[in-house]
């Protein structure tokens, strides 16, 4: 577990009570824990002898000429390293895309290549069409195996016939700040590429077993990573509609628009659909998600003598809302006389709808909205907590306030309710502090959000 999780980092993190700080690090340590790759490919992945072993199917490398792995996403890496030491001398060639702290990290048989996320580089652009040219040249006697987790789809950007990267960029950009979910996201992102959205598929001869981290909800493989291995049940209409329902088309690219309409116009292939035979020598297995870590984080509470309380199994929305319903609930709890502290948890990816000039991301705003809703609650402590360790373009992991953070920013003459509104949760807490700082954790499974209630009272903060 990150020895950095709830310490100060480059802000004055005010910290709850030891017990409380300790009660915390366990469950958000569990969390990592039960969501770490390695151990995930190790669960999962097993070479006895000549056959090759996953969830739900099994090789015998007697009949395979070559393995090659190719894959991207934020846990790429440590997936790769568990997969060549699980397939060791077996293993032919691979290559992997990371996001830039991946750089200088050393896989056996494995080149590593770094790009930027959230917004595509020419770095992506790159390693996509090296993943399309790896994949291009297995025979059908071969085996790829397709590493993804969170963050693939801008770590792998080939942009469709007639489309920039700069095209992309923008398309990505105007999405991420509309308020979009993941899944609408990558909706449009597919009918915008060459290679996600089954494409990638396509482009090989090979036999495929995609193992996936999953960092969406109900661990669709043809959303992680824009689904590059998965049939794509959604088509030019749909990322139209949603383009739409954002405001977004008027502020697209003009090459964007034209390659959407002509798409909608059948002048365009559509993306692989479930039927599409190539589908029929592709396997997907989902190694971790958002509900292991949440199972695990429960565990651990009950463990340590907490009531727990699963909200419910992956929430989405905006949030703000969520953050200031969850303050409400923790309000609530603290009134009664507890038996025992309670814990409740939640775990999902919300969204933020930018409408101001802030810095942020959710888990702090998340944080923000129900700390102006615990305001004044003694002995109720919440936190938003982002797994990849990188709430939003920031470096912190998220955050963790009380029912005195609000207080503590009007003694410095900061308003939270002006914060909220202008999407710069991250200021606020830098200045009042509250920042959960962990650096890179090597997985992506989504958020974590949970409210602390104790028993007793404690002098303002």
């Amino acid at each position: 577990m990150p020895g950095a999780l709830l310490q100060g980092g480059h802000s004055a993190l005010i910290l709850p009570p030891a017990r409380i700080r300790t009660d915390l690090r366990r469950v958000l340590g569990a969390a990592l824990d039960a969501a770490d790759p390695s151990s995930a490919i190790r669960r999962t992945l097993s070479l006895r002898g000549h056959i090759l072993r996953t969830t739900g199917c099994a090789f015998d490398l007697r009949r395979v000429r070559r393995v090659a792995v190719v894959g991207a996403g934020k846990a790429v890496v440590p997936m790769a390293r568990a997969v060549s030491e699980v397939l060791g001398s077996r293993l032919a060639f691979g290559f992997v895309v990371a996001p830039e702290n991946g750089e200088g990290v050393r896989v056996p048989n494995v080149e590593i290549a770094v790009a930027c996320h959230p917004v595509p580089d020419r770095r992506g652009l790159r390693a996509a069409r090296r993943v399309m040219e790896i994949a291009a040249s297995l025979e059908s006697d071969d085996l790829l195996l397709v590493l993804l987790s969170g963050g693939a789809s801008s770590l792998l950007p080939m942009p469709g016939e007639g489309l920039t990267l700069a095209d992309k960029q923008r398309a990505t950009h105007l999405l991420l700040r509309s308020g979009a979910t993941i899944s609408e996201v990558n909706t449009v992102r597919r009918h915008l590429s060459a290679i996600k959205g089954g494409r990638l598929a396509a482009a090989t001869r090979a036999t495929v077993l995609t193992l996936v981290v999953s960092d969406v909800h109900g661990d669709d493989p043809g959303v992680v990573g824009s689904g590059p291995t998965a049939p794509d049940r959604t088509t030019f209409h749909d990322a139209a509609r949603i383009l739409r329902r954002y405001r977004l088309w008027e502020h697209l690219p003009v090459r964007v628009r034209i390659h959407l309409a002509e798409g909608l116009a059948g002048w365009r292939s559509e993306t692989p659909k479930p039927r599409n035979p190539i589908f029929r020598r592709v396997q997907h297995v989902v190694i971790g998600n958002n509900r292991l870590a949440l199972e695990a984080a429960a565990t651990a509470a009950r463990r340590m003598g907490h009531g727990v309380v699963l909200v419910e199994p992956f929430v989405t929305g905006e949030a703000a809302e969520f953050g200031c319903w969850m303050g409400e609930l923790g309000k609530e709890l603290a009134k009664g006389a507890l038996p025992r502290p309670v814990c409740v948890l939640a775990g999902g990816e919300l969204t933020v709808t930018v409408r101001g000039k802030g810095l942020g991301g959710r888990a702090q705003e998340f944080a923000l909205a129900a700390a102006m809703a615990l305001h004044g609650t003694r002995n109720a402590w919440v936190v938003g907590f982002g797994t990849d360790g990188r709430d939003g373009p920031t470096e912190a992991a998220g955050a963790i306030a009380d029912w005195g953070t609000v207080n503590r920013g009007k003694r410095m003459s900061l308003d939270a309710a002006d914060y909220l509104k202008r999407n710069d949760s991250y200021t606020f807490f830098k200045k009042v502090g509250g920042h959960i700082i962990t650096g890179p954790t090597g997985t992506n499974v989504n958020d974590l959000y949970l409210i602390l209630v104790h028993r007793g009272r404690r002098k303002p903060g």
